[in-house]
């Protein structure tokens, strides 16, 4: 990703879904105006969604994903089915590709059934409109455009219709803006070790930087270590701390009470509107048993270190914690299981990397299935005994540590 683009958990995600052959690959490039997906008379020559964030007038900046084909067969059909049903776990708004040759599927009328349930705003793009005119159902015909990718009859209709269904934005949600005033300074603690990645930051902490800097405010970055003489030489008080949750117990013990502490990974629970499901997820660490099974489940797919804290620091820090023997699960990236009830609890990353819709299916399925979820800086910072002091900026939630 360049660094001047807008990171993709904050793009509209539009996925187009249908049946094999009915133009989705087509409607993309038709869409972008540019050769995105692979073109093919073959069916099924799309096999695994395909993302690709662009920046589309009047749409903006998105990410559009095409999906394989809702009718594929085989053992193989059948998986790539399962990933495209996958897809709407993280989409904003839906498209589905219909041939006008052919008309709405009962497929097609089961897909829509699914928008519906989902509450997900959908279009029905009905393709080769120049060759035969679209059998439109009255009671849709809200949702629904006749179009041609091969002649881009259309298509800018498309666009604007596609952009008419894009949710307002939530003005007023902030990482940490409404927090602070201009000219306050806020100090983020951020490790550099082995697991922190080489040459650069890490996208919530250059989310959190931009900000505070567009709220005309300052911060000074350092790592750990240095934080007491920083804190010695500052002739001002800072507003707050902002640390890593790995580092929260060792931040901690060295930042005044009297300073706001918190995290990234709760201002981004915050952030996401999830921060008081996180606090009371956090709880269940305290009633977990020999032989339960946790889940730990991170939203991107970074390397793996020795000191990694999803798979090395959290399972010690909930071991001295418990005292339990317990077993664990990891999953990362698009991995996430459909299936909960065998886990006792579930900690989850800050999830920058996911979209709100994708981090709202995953909090759907904790409840469906009773299974108390909270995150990396959440549970961290209970299991040091701050959880408290971490929630200070935000006294909404205190009360939920009470009962």
């Amino acid at each position: 990703m360049s660094l001047n683009q807008t990171p993709s958990a904050e793009r509209v995600h539009i996925a187009l879904f249908g049946k094999r052959n009915v133009g989705k690959s087509s409607i993309i490039n038709a869409i972008t105006n540019q050769e995105l997906s692979i073109v093919s008379p073959t069916e099924g020559t799309t096999t695994d969604p395909v993302y690709k964030s662009m920046e589309i007038l009047p749409l903006g900046p998105v990410v559009l994903i095409d999906t394989a084909g809702l009718d594929d067969d085989g053992v193989l059909g059948a998986q790539r089915i399962q990933k495209s049903y996958q897809v709407l776990n993280k989409t904003d708004i839906a498209v589905l590709i219909v041939d006008s040759t052919r008309g709405l599927s009962q497929l097609d009328y089961d897909l829509i059934e699914r928008f519906h349930k989902k509450e997900l705003p959908f279009v029905i793009v009905f393709n080769k409109a120049d060759v035969c005119a679209p059998p439109i159902p009255y009671d849709m015909k809200e949702h629904c455009i006749g179009v041609s990718a091969n002649s881009g009859y259309h298509i800018k209709e498309l666009k604007e219709l596609i952009a008419k269904m894009i949710p307002p934005r939530d003005s007023t949600k902030r990482i940490v803006g409404d927090l602070i005033e201009p000219c306050d300074l806020v100090i983020l603690v951020i490790p550099v070790d082995s697991s922190a990645p080489k040459g650069r930051l890490i996208l919530p902490q250059q989310q959190t930087i931009r900000d505070i800097l567009d709220e005309h405010a300052g911060c000074i970055c350092v790592q750990p270590q240095e934080l007491s003489l920083l804190l010695s030489r500052l002739n001002i008080k800072p507003r707050m701390v902002i640390t890593d949750s790995q580092a929260f117990d060792q931040v901690a013990r060295i930042v005044p009470i009297d300073i706001p502490l918190t995290s990234f990974s709760i201002l981004f629970a915050r952030y996401k509107g999830n921060l008081s499901r996180l606090v009371q997820g956090a709880k269940a660490l305290d009633y977990l048993q020999d032989g339960d099974r946790v889940l730990i489940s991170e939203g991107c797919t970074h390397h793996r270190q020795c000191e990694d804290i999803g798979t090395v620091k959290l399972p010690g820090w909930i071991k001295n914690h418990t005292s339990c023997q317990l077993n664990y699960e990891f999953t990362n990236g698009q991995q996430f299981p459909e299936q909960l009830s065998k886990y006792k609890l579930i900690i989850h990353c800050g999830g920058c990397m996911l979209n709100e819709q994708e981090m709202k299916h995953r909090l759907t399925q904790a409840e469906r299935y009773h299974v108390p979820i909270t995150n990396y800086g959440t549970a961290i910072a209970y299991m040091h005994g701050i959880l408290k002091r971490s929630l200070s900026l935000f006294p909404e939630v205190l009360d939920l540590l009470d009962n």
